[in-house]
């Protein structure tokens, strides 16, 4: 149906008479006083919308502490990091560092954490690294601690990461120590005969001192090395450490079936991965330091005397009979000869010597690519039983674990040459490799997971981000704390 123009522009329903009410609020409106009064109230209202976004920008989940050069003395204050794009949320006041503090980190919230120590130093350490850390939130049942040694060009990586993590699904403490190179150099030669040639180079020697790094606040840790991630919940490794012996120390997994000569057999260790009682360890007082040799032989390095009744001897540390044993004398130029494979030399020498304080972990925890080939372990039929498993499997024979079947908790992809991230190995490119037929899809998936994706939709969580500036080795603070202690001159 349709209507002449005329009807529709005389009809009213479209031109309906002017109402009284209506031409009153026109005249209002129109007045100088009323849009002033208009303007000072939505300029109010944008105002408090501004404050309650940033109070709910500063009720965000993160928190970003760095403590001060006297860390970790427990007198010293913790001092807030200035204000950054990273700082979310900052403590109203300055908080002392004590042990209850740091061991009640997530006590108001159920579970105690599984703790790791990490080492990172470069870029490409630390892009490895952060598959590693991003497996352990994906699986982990229970809150997750990191503690991670580091340089800045690694923790400037990671911090990247965690602010894309705004909604965790647990709490984590990522607590950086910003180690310097010459600070790393010095406490080796403390110690005196160690060196290494090993690619790892100084850095990773300091996986034998993460006890003297961390502070006693932090008691046992799992290491693990970058080049490595989980696949299942890492709360089951830290199980692990319910049973352990009381005198056990370190646990690693072993390989008796090895020989390497020329390595002092040191390939029949992984270092990779170990349980840390760290207690123990500086119980034990694992390595040894100029600091330690000055108060048994009762020369404080000034010249000094110290009276035996004020100044016991100290204990003896671990670490150097271990190396003569195995390597001998220091040679001339003070350290030892013939020592392979960086820490793992030192650490084979240790649990040679000393096989009271080392258990065995088992090869599920160190399904490697390096000498044995993942024990033909792969991704495949979801229907395989013990026996096919047994069948296909490979490197156990004169193991700890001859007959069983190992079952893959996590990934190691060691000795890939060519390349300093070993997802970028060129090798992944070749279809017909037997190590990418069997885990190129796992390392895809892990590698192409996003930290967004960690994010739950709603969570009480926080994760707290904290650097610890200018660490100082525990012989440090022991030598400091011997020179506060009366001295007394004798002739």
């Amino acid at each position: 149906m349709s209507f002449t123009r005329h009807y529709l522009d005389t009809s009213t329903l479209h031109n309906p008479p002017p109402s009284p009410w209506r031409a009153r609020a026109e005249l209002i409106r129109r007045r100088p006083r009323f849009r002033q009064i208009v303007f000072v109230a939505a300029s109010i209202a944008f105002i408090i919308s501004v404050l309650l976004l940033i109070r709910v920008r500063d009720e965000s989940q993160y928190e970003w502490v760095a403590y001060g050069d006297d860390y970790p003395l427990h007198s010293a204050a913790a001092r807030v990091r200035p204000k950054s794009p990273l700082s979310h949320k900052l403590p109203h006041k300055p908080a002392l560092y004590t042990p209850e503090v740091a061991n009640n980190t997530h006590a108001k919230t159920g579970p105690a954490p599984v703790v790791f120590s990490l080492i990172m130093f470069s870029e490409d350490s630390a892009a490895e690294g952060a598959v590693l850390m991003k497996s352990i939130i994906m699986y982990s049942s229970v809150p997750i601690e990191f503690h991670v040694i580091c340089d800045d060009v690694a923790q400037t990586f990671l911090e990247k990461r965690l602010r894309l993590v705004t909604r965790p699904a647990r709490n984590i403490l990522v607590r950086f120590y910003r180690l310097s190179w010459s600070s790393m150099v010095a406490r080796i030669e403390r110690e005196g005969a160690i060196t290494t040639d090993h690619s790892a180079g100084t850095p990773g020697l300091m996986k034998l001192f993460i006890h003297e790094i961390l502070p006693p606040s932090v008691p046992r840790a799992i290491f693990i090395d970058t080049d490595a991630f989980f696949i299942t919940d890492p709360a089951q490794l830290w199980d692990a450490f319910t049973h352990l012996k009381p005198t056990t120390a370190i646990a690693m997994p072993t390989h008796p079936e090895q020989s390497a000569e020329e390595w002092h057999h040191a390939n029949r260790i992984c270092s990779c991965i170990m349980l840390l009682d760290l207690a123990r360890l500086r119980a034990l007082r694992l390595m040894d330091s100029t600091a330690y040799r000055a108060l048994n032989t009762g020369n404080d390095g000034t010249g000094a005397q110290h009276a035996s009744s004020t100044h016991p001897a100290s204990p003896p540390a671990l670490a150097p009979p271990a190396f003569e044993a195995m390597f001998g004398k220091p040679s001339m130029d003070g350290h030892y000869k013939g020592v392979k494979l960086g820490d793992q030399g030192y650490w084979w020498a240790i649990v040679s010597h000393r096989p009271d304080v080392f258990e065995h972990l088992g090869f599920s925890w160190e399904v490697s690519s390096c000498l044995l080939e993942m024990y033909g372990t792969a991704l495949g039929d979801d229907s395989a039983d013990d026996a096919a498993e047994l069948h296909s499997q490979i490197h156990t024979l004169g193991t700890p674990h001859e007959g069983e079947v190992v079952l893959p908790k996590m990934l190691h992809f060691n000795c890939l040459d060519g390349t300093s991230r070993y997802y970028q190995w060129d090798g992944w490119s070749d279809p017909t490799n037997p190590l990418t037929r069997r885990w190129w899809p796992a390392v895809q998936y892990h590698i192409g997971f996003k930290w967004l994706w960690l994010n739950t939709h709603q969570s009480n969580a926080t994760l707290t981000v904290e650097t610890v500036d200018n660490v100082v080795f525990a012989d440090e603070l022991f030598a400091q704390q011997q020179s506060r202690r009366p001295l007394q001159q004798v002739s």
